[in-house]
């Protein structure tokens, strides 16, 4: 089945398409086997878009402007798909999956593809497959795919890891200077953007000094260039600035094109995207060892009710997981 899915997929067929994303989400060991054989066959034909990440705490428009920018975009050509994130409750499970909602007009485009997707409980707030179906919207056409994630947490991290350029947005009245500026998520963005600038202009300039000010004295681009992130203000609402932020993004990665570092981005990203599979395949067979899940209630307990010290109970774990009965 992978092969023809594969061929209806690489001409673009967008039911093929979401019908190859369920594929990958699918925790069922012969889905596996068929979405690992569907990727090794359409790897070819991925690596040409380019991969915006968009991220930002909630409420500061991340939708409205994904929406903005992918019909602009769709206005000079391109094709777009957007891979956008839920959070699911913590105690249900459940997700709002409303990201289709919020992009009304961009989402019944013939040449936009929305794909809304519940973390599941992944860390960082990212979708476990969400690398998958990347791959899966290039192979199918797109020519830029676009991550939305959460916001909150670790998530910024993750979709920092799997993008070409991380997109930082920010409120234009979001409180003080400490709080509008926190260096760990600043040092991660590849360009920062103040939104609903149109509601107050004074309150975005004065945070786009204020960013651009505090970038210049970290004194360095998060992931090793001299080269501080463009800082931009726009209105997601009424259009204004998008074009602007779209010429700085094409700047931006021609400019990584032409040093290298956008090539040597990718191979570090395809490199540790192989040892999160890695990690996480040896944590679910340590869980299901055996010797591990006879001793894993009792150790758990004595951990719990402070009888054994959390390392020495971790390392017979793993002595009992590293031996083999």
């Amino acid at each position: 089945m992978s092969s023809s899915l594969a061929e209806q997929l690489v001409r673009g067929d967008r039911r093929a398409l979401a019908k190859a994303i369920t594929l990958t989400e699918s925790t069922r060991a012969d889905h596996r086997r068929e979405a690992d054989a569907l990727l090794d066959a359409l790897m070819p034909s991925t690596g040409r878009s380019l991969r915006l990440g968009i991220s930002g705490v909630p409420g500061v428009g991340k939708s409205t402007f994904i929406e903005a920018l992918g019909l602009h975009l769709i206005g000079q050509g391109h094709r777009i798909a957007v891979l956008a994130v839920d959070p699911s409750s913590s105690l249900s499970g459940g997700s709002i999956l409303g990201d289709k909602t919020r992009m009304e007009r961009l989402s019944v485009h013939d040449k936009a593809f929305i794909r809304p997707s519940p973390t599941s409980g992944a860390l960082g707030g990212v979708a476990e497959h969400t690398r998958e179906a990347l791959l899966l919207c290039e192979a199918a056409g797109f020519d830029i795919v676009i991550v939305e994630t959460v916001g909150v947490g670790q998530s910024e991290i993750a979709v920092a890891g799997m993008t070409d350029l991380f997109v930082l947005l920010q409120l234009p009245n979001a409180g003080d200077d400490l709080q509008a500026i926190k260096r760990g998520v600043m040092e991660l963005a590849d360009l920062v953007v103040i939104n609903k600038a149109d509601i107050d202009e004074d309150a975005a300039t004065r945070a786009q000094a204020t960013i651009t000010s505090a970038l210049r004295v970290f004194g360095f681009h998060g992931r090793g260039e001299h080269h501080a992130a463009p800082v931009l203000k726009l209105s997601a609402v009424t259009g204004a600035g998008v074009d602007a932020f779209w010429q700085a993004v094409q700047a931006e990665a021609l400019r990584r094109r032409d040093t290298g570092a956008f090539d040597a981005r990718r191979a570090g990203q395809r490199e540790a995207w192989l040892w999160d599979i890695v990690h996480a395949r040896l944590l679910a067979d340590f869980r299901q060892h055996p010797a591990v899940r006879a001793a894993l209630p009792h150790t758990l307990a004595d951990v719990k009710a402070s009888r054994s010290a959390p390392t020495v109970a971790a390392r017979t774990l793993l002595d009992r997981f590293e031996t083999k009965n």
